[in-house]
This record gives C-alpha cells, sequence and structure tokens, in this order.
C-alpha cells in the first residue's frame, strides 16, 4: 500500500502514544514524538516504507499550524508587543548564535559548523510552544502574546538563515540573494494586500452561500495550501505563504467558521510532523554520545532562556513575562531539521553535526512542557520573597473598598458581572494579570487591580477582609482553587462563587467549602435546552421546573453536604 499504510500505522501509533501521553496528564505532542521514535529507530524502520514521504506530508502539519495561527492573528492584539517582536526578537536570535557559536568553538568545532549550530537552536518551535500553552490554558495571556509576537518574526527569519549559512565560507556571494529574498517578501507581501484582502473575503461569501460544507472546506484548505505553495515557488517559505493566507482570510467574516473546520486537518497533519521528528531520533546515537547531547541541550536551554528572559525584561516587561518567556521559549525548533537537512545536502555540515543538532532539538522540545509547568511555582516562590510592592490600581481608590464584590478574572465573564453590578449601583473591584484585560477595564472605566489574584498580598489590596463576596470567573483550574483557597485563610466566612470547568474542580471547590460553583458548559446546555422547549411550545412553568430540577440534581454534592468554611 506504500504511503497509504504509513500513514495508517503513524496515525494508530500516534493514536497509542497519545493515549499514553493523556493517561500520564501530559501534552499529546509527547506520546506523538514517542510514536516516532518506536516507528523508526527502534524497528529499525521495519514498519515504514518510506519516511521521506512521511517527512514531506508533515511539511503541511507545519504550514497548516501557521495558516490557523494567521487566522487567529491579530495586528490589533500584536501591536503593543511590536517592539518586542521585532527589535527583541532580532536581538535574541544575534545573541543566541553568537553565544552558542562559541560554546561549539570551545569544543573544537570549526566556526562553520559552531554557527550553522548556533542558527539551529537560536529558533524555538512555534509547534511545542503553541501546544503546550494550549494544554496550560495560557494562550491570550500578555506573555502568550509576546512569544508568539517572536515566534512570528524567528519564523520569518528562517528565510535569510537559509540563504546566509550555506554561503558562509564565501558571504559576498550570500548577500545579494538575502537582498533578493527580502525584495520578494516585500512583493509578495504588497501583492497579498492588494489582492488578497479584495478577493478571498468576497471568495468566502460566495462560497458559503452554496451551503456546502464540504465546499467550505475544500476552499479553506486550498487557500492556505495553495498560497503556501505559491509563495514558495515564488522562492519563499511555504509555511510562510500559509500564514499570510490565514491573516488575509482573518478579516473575512467567516473566519471563525474556517478556523473551526480547519483545526482537525491541522491536528492530523500536525501528528504526522512530530511523528516524523521522532523517527529522526537515533537512540544509539544519543547512548554513545549521551553526554554530550545532555551538555549541549542543558547549555542551549541555559543560554537561550536567559536571553529570552533577558530580552523581555529589556523591553519593559516585568512579574511573570520574563520567567514565562524563558522557560517556555528555551528550546530549539522545528525549523531546526529544516535548516539542518540544507546543511547535509549542500555538504555545509557533516553527518554528525546534523545528529548533534537533531538529538539536542528533541531533547529540548521534549522538556518544554515540563519545564514550562514550573513558571507558575516558581514565580509564586519569587514572589514570596521579594519586598512587597503597591499594586496598580485603576479607576478605584482604597477608601472605597468596603462591603464590595471582588472579581477574580477580567475576562469576558468578569466584565459582564461587572458591567451588570455597574448598572444596580454595587460596589466591586476586579483583579486580572493580563495588561491587556486591564487596559480594556480602564477604557470602560471599571474598578480593577493588576494582580495574580491566587496572590494573598494581592487579594489584601482588592480589600477581601472588608468585602460581602468573591466571584471567581477565571478559566484556570490552578488560579481558581489557589484564590479559593487564599481566601478561605483570609476570610473563613466569606461568601464565594467560582466557576468551575471540570467535574473535578467542582468537587475540589467543594472540599474546600465553597459556596456557589458554576459550569458554564451545564448552564449553557441547559440555556440551549430551554430554548428548544420554547420553539416546541412547552409550557414556560414546566421549562423552569424542568431546568430547576436538573440544576438541582447536578450540584446536589453542594447543596446536600455544605462543609462550613475551612480556614
Amino acid at each position: 500500500m506504500g504511503i497509504a499504510a504509513d500513514v495508517a500505522i503513524i496515525v494508530t501509533a500516534g493514536f497509542l502514544g497519545g493515549l499514553v501521553a493523556q493517561r500520564l496528564k501530559q501534552p499529546l505532542i509527547l506520546g506523538y514524538i514517542a510514536a516516532g521514535i518506536v516507528l523508526g529507530p527502534v524497528t529499525g524502520g521495519a514498519l515504514i516504507y518510506d519516511p521521506h514521504d512521511i517527512e514531506l506530508l508533515a511539511e503541511i502539519g507545519v504550514a497548516l499550524l501557521l495558516f490557523a495561527l494567521g487566522i487567529e492573528f491579530s495586528l490589533k492584539e500584536l501591536r503593543p508587543v511590536r517592539k518586542v517582536a521585532l527589535l527583541g526578537t532580532s536581538l535574541q536570535l544575534l545573541l543566541t548564535i553568537g553565544v552558542a557559536a562559541g560554546v561549539g568553538m570551545a569544543l573544537g568545532w570549526p566556526w562553520t559548523d559552531a554557527v550553522w549550530f548556533g542558527g539551529c537552536v537560536s529558533l524555538s518551535s512555534t509547534m511545542v510552544i503553541l501546544k503546550t500553552l494550549q494544554s496550560q490554558g495560557r494562550l491570550g495571556t500578555l506573555s502568550s502574546r509576546v512569544m508568539i509576537g517572536m515566534l512570528l518574526v524567528q519564523d520569518l527569519a528562517v528565510v535569510p538563515l537559509l540563504i546566509l549559512l550555506p554561503k558562509l565560507t564565501d558571504l559576498r556571494a550570500g548577500l545579494p540573494d538575502l537582498g533578493w529574498a527580502l525584495l520578494r517578501s516585500v512583493l509578495f507581501l504588497g501583492l497579498m494586500i492588494l489582492v488578497g484582502t479584495r478577493v478571498i473575503p468576497k471568495l468566502m461569501v460566495r462560497v458559503s452561500r452554496w451551503n456546502s460544507r464540504e465546499l467550505f472546506l475544500l476552499t479553506v484548505a486550498g487557500l492556505g495550501l495553495g498560497i503556501g505553495y505559491a509563495t514558495y515557488k515564488f522562492g519563499l517559505s511555504f509555511a510562510f505563504g500559509a500564514f499570510v493566507a490565514g491573516i488575509v482570510l482573518s478579516e473575512s467574516d467567516h473566519a471563525h467558521q474556517a478556523l473551526s473546520d480547519i483545526i482537525p486537518l491541522r491536528d492530523i497533519f500536525g501528528l504526522l510532523f512530530f511523528a516524523s521528528v521522532g523517527m529522526l531520533l537515533d537512540p544509539r546515537f544519543v547512548q554513545d554520545n549521551l553526554l554530550l547531547v545532555i551538555g549541549l541541550s542543558a547549555a542551549v536551554a541555559l543560554i537561550k532562556g536567559l536571553i529570552c528572559s533577558g530580552v523581555g525584561w529589556a523591553f519593559g516587561y516585568r512579574n511573570v513575562v520574563p520567567l514565562a518567556l524563558g522557560l517556555t521559549m528555551f528550546q530549539a525548533g522545528e525549523f531546526a531539521f529544516v535548516i539542518g537537512r540544507v546543511g547535509l545536502a549542500t555538504e555545509s555540515i557533516g553527518a554528525d553535526l546534523y545528529s548533534v543538532i537533531m538529538a539536542v532539538t528533541l531533547v529540548t522540545m521534549f522538556l518544554t512542557p515540563f519545564v514550562s509547568r514550573a513558571t507558575a511555582p516558581i514565580y509564586g516562590f519569587l514572589r514570596k520573597r521579594r519586598p512587597v510592592e503597591p499594586v496598580l490600581t485603576i479607576n478605584i481608590t482604597h477608601e472605597e473598598l468596603q462591603d464590595h464584590v471582588v472579581v477574580a478574572g477580567a475576562g469576558h465573564m468578569g466584565r459582564t458581572v461587572a458591567g451588570v453590578l455597574r448598572q444596580l449601583g454595587l460596589p466591586f473591584v476586579m483583579i486580572d494579570l493580563d495588561q491587556h484585560r486591564l487596559e480594556a477595564c480602564r477604557t470602560a472605566g471599571l474598578a480593577a487591580i493588576y494582580g495574580d489574584a491566587s496572590h494573598p498580598l494581592v487579594l489584601e489590596a482588592a480589600g477581601l477582609k472588608r468585602a460581602c463576596v468573591l466571584l471567581i470567573t477565571t478559566p484556570s483550574s490552578v488560579v481558581t482553587l489557589s484564590t479559593a483557597r487564599h481566601a478561605r485563610q483570609l476570610r473563613p466566612d466569606l461568601h464565594i462563587v467560582a466557576r468551575a470547568e471540570t467535574d473535578e474542580l467542582l468537587e475540589e471547590l467543594h472540599e474546600l467549602g465553597v459556596h456557589e460553583v458554576v459550569l458554564p458548559q451545564m448552564e449553557a446546555g441547559l440555556e440551549v435546552t430551554r430554548q428548544a422547549l420554547l420553539h416546541l411550545n412547552v409550557p414556560d412553568q414546566q421549562i423552569e421546573r424542568f431546568t430547576n430540577e436538573v440544576r438541582r440534581d447536578f450540584y446536589r454534592p453542594l447543596n446536600a453536604d455544605s462543609k462550613p468554611a475551612q480556614p
């Protein structure tokens, strides 16, 4: 069956690896990489007919990921981080290449090999970081926006690296090629802005009127991959073209539907990508050069983590942002494989250096979810040992904080609650760590405090000891539990209403003595059911009685065995 059998085997192995990763509460990508290692070097490649074909298919996974990212991309949201994205990333790339090359030369490598190594490890992994942020519920935070901005510029830097690195022995010949590539990039972007923004939205409107879900999906995929291929033929990156296509499509009114349709396709090809990455790793090479791989992986993680963190600090970001940058962007990324293959094909580097680059990249990618997860605990540890700083307040004075409502979380739900409280003339204060949400509160005239609601000092600054109720609206389970626990310690008698995304979180909050817990998914399901019953002419009283019974049965553990508040 050839490639069809290879895809079937990889998808099945990825499914099994994903089950194991899910069981261990780890990101699915780790299971995909492990599946690739098993199918590749461990079994001697006996199960896979042609690994090279899988690698080619895997490039579609990178393109679809950046295409989906482009659809979600918002220039308005990225505008506040444009300085660190453009200038900061350029500085990070130069520093990482320089320091990593210095490490290579200290090991006795030729300077050209050392620079190749620095260039490969200077780029972080867009796929791993996005998957990690998504699994941790950190997409949309200020630190995630800074990371995405830096990652986009890193992806753009692939083109000049692919041009310059093979020309290290003759840089004069490489500089004209680089200038021509930059000119092509500008021409392509100008063409997409002038033509794409006018043609693509109209095309999506025409296709959507035909009410064919299949044709709509084909249109979306065709736009992303077709424009990516056209970009490749234009002499630029296939993935870069797909990303630009996503940005253009994001201006369409059908962007959300396009994103929801393309995500399953993106995830399948993403599985092929990560499996192909695992198939490249030879455990025997790692075993024979274990100390070298461990040492270089540690050096890359430390050097790059410090540089990324320092860049964030240098551009004015404080609190958790520099720490999050350092603990999430320290890895070498998937483009290291692309650049390394070019070096191998042009005989600019040898097979041994390519194997080292591949092993270091895989090790650092594999460590990313574990290291990134330590951001919150380390930040909390550091905050406890730092001098107490006055919190930033917006539209509020501390004298007003009396018999008020504290709203932990200034997202959509939190601002909705605040809007109702303001209409009723009830005093309240909101807490959030996302600077963009705080700016939205400032613009709307909502009282807010900048800080981590799960930190006791921030809760005290919000006047929790004088508050009448605490509403926890954040979707993060960790933040919700920590906020409720610290609130109980500060005010054992305080009435708390919390949002819970899972049944498990509901039970944990119950154990803490939280009075009321709301599950948004369940409440939304009840409302959809209510609207359907109204349409079916079911009497209002019967609908209300039914919804009350369902809600009472669902929340029975809270109502039947309410525990006293625990300090």
